[in-house]
């Protein structure tokens, strides 16, 4: 039997289909094809609606963070910033709780790197390099070499309210607060002007709640660990 050579060419490729005209939008039709696009960034948890809580901490301008908090939730994060593509360049005192940290994160590329209170060399960040600097100096922590830049963001960890807190805060983009006793509630009320319900909530949260704050945004979070977290980390904490 023969084919024909135009059925020939088709053999194996199906039937030939309905033709429909092409879709096609001219230059000004453009506009109205735009996607909704919200800012991007890590995620630290939920709030209260259940809904994620996305902090952009990798930007072009310089940002300060400043955590009343746990170890456990400055890990977290250093985690998921690192997930980001982002370096980070641990300050602190007590390299033993952040060794295991460093060397399980990254899937073998050194991702974090420990550095003693005081010796962080200049790091060059980069919008295709950016930095997260975590300094995790104590109570009172020292004037940092490293600073905020673009692209180079600091976070600083106060295991609670220290005097150096309210110039920490005063100078901060973002500041996070979790559990703390009655009388530093009140003090943190006047430095943050918070309202007198975040205030009373701040000595009965639960571990792994931060308030966060903002110029003008207050909002509790609840950071939940995925499984890998909780098996470095183990399962959510407020004191270390």
């Amino acid at each position: 039997m023969s084919v024909p050579t135009s059925a020939r060419a088709r053999l194996g490729f199906g039937l030939i289909g309905p033709r429909r005209s092409r879709h096609t939008v001219s230059v000004e039709q453009l506009a109205s094809m735009a996607l909704p696009v919200g800012d991007d960034g890590m995620v630290i948890g939920v709030d209260a609606e259940g809904r994620p809580a996305v902090l952009g901490i990798n930007r072009p301008t310089p940002y300060d963070v400043t955590l009343i908090g746990g170890l456990w939730t400055a890990q977290v994060l250093a985690l998921r910033a690192a997930a980001t593509g982002a370096r980070i360049v641990v300050e602190t005192g007590r390299a033993h709780a952040w060794t295991g940290l460093a060397q399980a994160a990254g899937g073998g590329q050194p991702c974090i790197s420990l550095h003693d209170v005081g010796r962080v060399p200049p790091q060059g960040a980069s919008a295709g390099s950016p930095v997260v600097v975590v300094r995790d100096c104590g109570m009172r922590p020292p004037r940092g070499r490293v600073v905020s830049g673009p692209w180079q963001s600091v976070v600083t960890l106060l295991p609670y309210l220290s005097p150096a807190a309210p110039a920490l805060m005063k100078k901060a983009s973002l500041v996070g607060i979790q559990r703390v006793s009655p009388d530093e509630a009140a003090q943190i009320e006047r430095i943050a002007h918070l309202p007198t319900t975040a205030t009373q909530a701040l000595s009965t949260l639960a571990d792994g709640v931060t308030l966060w704050c903002a110029e003008r945004d207050r909002q509790f979070v609840m950071t939940q660990a995925t499984d890998a977290e909780t098996g470095l980390l183990g399962g959510a904490r407020r004191m270390d």
